[in-house]
């Protein structure tokens, strides 16, 4: 039974943490480095796991990791991050990138993703972390997805661990 106190989706979320694009943020092909944006958004998303649970949290994993448009040049990315779920001691935090064009304010959603994260006590072992109240339907809408891409992970895992090495 976790008899912490729920907590809400609000709580947490990150709106919109604003990064500039600028030219040492490029890649050969002219279009912002991956891995850059993926290293903002592991740090927007522990922000959001450490807000809901007052610990120290770790990336256990991330999937759906898209990318759906490049970003350039002078553009500014908008990160978005809030908790869809959480279980004992795990939570899921997904993540969305908007790019904007400060040429002519034109905006598009270039990347989204789910991370996973677990909650850690001064031993440095998994603790138990707050429930989610979900308030709105968008959060009630990813609230009840979290828990099918939770069960397409462990499935994907007893799969893989059926392969031999």
């Amino acid at each position: 039974m976790n008899n912490l106190k729920p907590r809400f989706v609000r709580d947490s979320c990150v709106d919109d943490h604003v990064y500039k694009v600028f030219p040492n943020d490029m890649n050969s092909n002219g279009t912002v480095f991956g891995g850059m944006i993926m290293g903002v958004l592991d740090r927007v998303a522990l922000v959001v796991a450490e807000r809901h649970s007052e610990r120290v949290c770790v990336t256990v994993s991330v999937d759906s990791m898209h990318f759906l448009s490049p970003a350039g040049d002078g553009d500014v990315l908008i990160f978005k991050a809030a908790i869809n779920r959480a279980w004992k001691t795990s939570m899921e935090i997904g993540v969305k990138v908007i790019a904007e064009s400060l040429k002519d304010a034109s905006t598009r959603h270039i990347l989204s993703a789910y991370f996973t994260f677990v909650a850690l006590d001064a031993n440095k072992r998994p603790t138990e972390v707050p429930i989610v109240i979900p308030e709105t339907d968008l959060e009630k809408k990813r609230y009840e997805e979290a828990e099918i891409r939770r069960s397409l992970r462990k499935k994907e895992r007893e799969l893989l661990g059926r392969v031999k090495k």
